[in-house]
């Protein structure tokens, strides 16, 4: 075994940042993929394709929260370690499938190594700095997930048209065995006792199956109709499993996600908000490659560079907003984002036709969608703890993205159900456009109960705090 010094905290985030923006990408890459998967799999049905992406974000988000007191309990690094090392197998393991139900399969391993490495990774990262570092810290790695979600449809486009369907997992591996390597060599060992408890079966199993079959029921919606009495019974199958987990969660001692968290009122508004965000976003990206392919006839790697652009605002804009609520607070740059993206959505709604104009027609909508992603996305990770107890940043992190992977299933399922049918026409997109907006919207007018304002600090001294000039830095406190 080859020791190392312990890596610095910005050497700490970096490594632990590979791996997360390969889940990240993960959850999204499949968006561009989609006509090419269609292809290799001939004779599956858009429905049964869709849980290739859909299985990922069902079970990712299920153990994102309870993973996390796996790694309090039996240790961070070790949690960090064995979750990259079941994404990279997991991976080769999509990759080198030859049915659906291997690829399926394989997705759900990959997704339980990404639940088990993320909130191990912002465990150790957070501890590598000083408390009033963290929500910084958090930003940029909310910020991270955002740039890699975001990008995943444009890198994978490229890859899949240049090497096949099986390079969009197959690119995980030099990436991820860097991380791992560095991350067993450079990782601190550190646990929590007091935090940490064993899985919750009960809770993980009803929230997988309420949200799984709340999105089989969307999908099998579009081909079976919603008064069908199986889509009536994997709804009431939906309702009954969340209906359950709720006092389950409300009454365990470590559930699979503490409710106690949603307490808070501004962190209860924010994953909401996420939610509705969340799942605005999935319908925004997976409908821009099924309309660039299916409408203006695009190959997947020219809808993948059509695609770019917003994606390479949203860190520079992200950046500049996080100041801005570091100041002001998260509603401003929230409610602010909601609206551009909302507009991005009304530009796709009223102006691409079926001819294409990238410059004229696409390009500006691209630009205001992600001018307003790095706006709202690593933004509401931020607000999410923004007011919560520092020892309560990973747990309260972790649901967050739990959050927003619900919102991505229900949005990807949504889109199915409006586009995924056989030949969809212009106002079929348009209709998808039209939920965006109006999920967009909704995320705005949520986060006005978002308060992540800078606290006023009583003066030590009050009458020294008369005697400060106007314009000083006790009266902008």
């Amino acid at each position: 075994m080859i020791n190392s010094q312990p890596l610095s905290p910005w050497r700490t985030f970096s490594v632990a940042c590979i791996a997360i923006f390969l889940v990240s990408i993960d959850a999204t890459v499949l968006y561009a993929g989609f006509p090419a998967l269609r292809a290799g799999f001939a004779g599956v049905g858009a429905p049964e394709l869709s849980w290739v992406l859909n299985a990922y974000t069902v079970v990712y988000a299920a153990l994102l929260a309870p993973a996390g007191r796996l790694a309090d309990l039996y240790g961070r690094k070790r949690m960090f370690v064995l979750g990259v090392g079941l994404f990279l197998v997991a991976s080769l393991g999509c990759g080198l499938s030859s049915h659906i139900s291997e690829l399926i399969g394989s997705r759900i391993l990959q997704a339980i190594g990404a639940a088990l490495l993320l909130p191990a990774s912002l465990s150790i990262v957070l501890a590598a700095f000083p408390i009033e570092k963290r929500a910084v810290v958090v930003s940029l790695w909310g910020a991270v997930g955002g740039l890699a979600a975001a990008l995943g449809p444009s890198v994978g486009s490229w890859l899949i048209e240049q090497l096949g369907w099986q390079w969009a997992f197959f690119i995980n591996l030099p990436l991820g065995a860097i991380s791992l390597i560095r991350g067993a060599r450079g990782f601190t060992e550190s646990r929590n006792v007091q935090n940490g408890a064993p899985l919750d079966w009960v809770g993980v199993t009803l929230l997988a199956t309420g949200v799984g079959a709340l999105a089989l029921g969307l999908i099998r919606s579009e081909t079976l109709g919603w008064s069908s009495p199986t889509v009536l019974a994997v709804f009431g199958l939906a309702i009954v499993a969340l209906g359950l987990f709720i006092p389950w969660a409300r009454h365990k001692t470590a559930p699979a996600i503490d409710l106690t968290l949603f307490d808070n009122a501004t962190y209860r508004f924010v994953n909401l908000a996420t939610l509705s965000f969340g799942t605005a976003f999935a319908m925004m990206f997976f409908n821009f490659f099924l309309f660039m392919t299916e409408i203006w006839k695009y190959p997947i790697s020219k809808a993948g560079l059509a695609a770019t652009p917003g994606p390479l605002l949203v860190v520079p804009v992200s950046i500049l907003a996080g100041r801005f609520a570091g100041r002001f607070g998260h509603r401003p740059v929230l409610m602010t984002g909601a609206v551009v993206c909302a507009t991005g959505g009304l530009w796709f709604y009223l102006v691409p036709g079926v001819d294409p104009d990238f410059l004229r027609a696409w390009l500006p909508g691209m630009i205001l969608t992600g001018i307003g992603t790095g706006m709202v996305l690593p933004q509401l990770s931020a607000a999410s703890v923004a007011r919560l107890e520092p020892r309560r940043f990973g747990v309260g992190s972790a649901v967050n993205q739990a959050v927003r992977q619900i919102g991505a299933v229900l949005g990807v399922a949504l889109t199915v159900v409006l586009v995924g049918h056989a030949s969809p026409g212009l106002g079929d997109f348009k209709s998808v456009f039209l939920v965006q907006i109006a999920l967009m919207l909704l995320t705005g007018v949520l986060c006005v109960w978002v308060d992540t304002r800078p606290r006023r600090q009583p003066a030590a001294n009050p009458a020294a705090a008369n005697l400060a000039p106007s314009g000083s830095s006790a009266q902008r406190a």
